[in-house]
């Protein structure tokens, strides 16, 4: 199925559910508050990368007291990363992104840039988190795709065309389109988090999922 397939009033349905359903069931987390700082989204959202969000809320508090701006962060040696990060996994890495994005992000005064080029140009910084510094930082309308948010879509509106979520046109316009909408925040981590509750990969719990009724994989696999 194409997005140009995919009927509108489908996407509205979607749209709907999910923001009813996330009124009850959504998430909360520390970065997830309304007095969140740029650079508090854009950390969390580095140290959600391959992790569990519940991990890194249990882990978040303690770094960003550590490490309360760019500047300290920037200052921060990478063996002192490395260290601090140990407890979630991955450090090695995270402690060198982290780092060479930090000094990156204080020679700008600490201040993130807005458009996409530029974003993207920062260390460490692919597609996904660049559209999540678009989204939750400078308000633009971008999806959190995900293997997540891709499971959701593709078990909803149909499969993809390649494997990889990055390149396949269906996914990226699909993703778009969901989230063109004034809750455009909102339907990301409502997504998000019905992927992590009710939507998962393995034994989803189709019957506690908002969207059953017209989900093309629950009513093939439900009984």
């Amino acid at each position: 199925m194409s997005t140009t397939r995919a009927p509108a009033n489908s996407v509205r349905c979607f749209q709907n559910e999910l923001l009813a359903w996330s009124e009850r069931e959504g998430r909360h987390f520390p970065w997830r508050n309304r007095s969140t700082t740029t650079y508090q989204l854009v950390i969390a959202e580095v140290l959600l990368q391959r992790t569990r969000a519940e991990t890194v809320a249990r882990f978040f508090p303690r770094f960003i007291a550590t490490f309360p701006s760019w500047k300290r962060l920037a200052n921060a040696s990478e063996t002192e990363l490395r260290e601090f990060l140990e407890p979630i996994g991955l450090w090695r890495r995270r402690a060198a992104s982290i780092t060479a994005l930090a000094r990156e992000v204080n020679k700008r005064n600490g201040r993130v840039p807005a458009l996409r080029s530029e974003i993207e140009s920062l260390p460490g910084v692919g597609q996904y988190i660049a559209n999540a510094i678009l989204l939750l930082a400078h308000g633009c309308r971008e999806p959190l795709l995900d293997v997540n948010m891709a499971r959701v879509l593709e078990r909803f509106f149909g499969p993809r065309q390649f494997a990889d979520i990055r390149y396949d046109p269906y996914l990226q316009a699909l993703s778009k389109r969901i989230v063109d909408h004034k809750e455009a925040k909102r339907i990301n981590l409502a997504v998000l988090d019905l992927g992590a509750k009710v939507c998962k990969s393995h034994n989803p719990r189709c019957k506690q999922c908002p969207l059953h009724g017209r989900c093309k994989y629950a009513q093939n696999n439900v009984l």
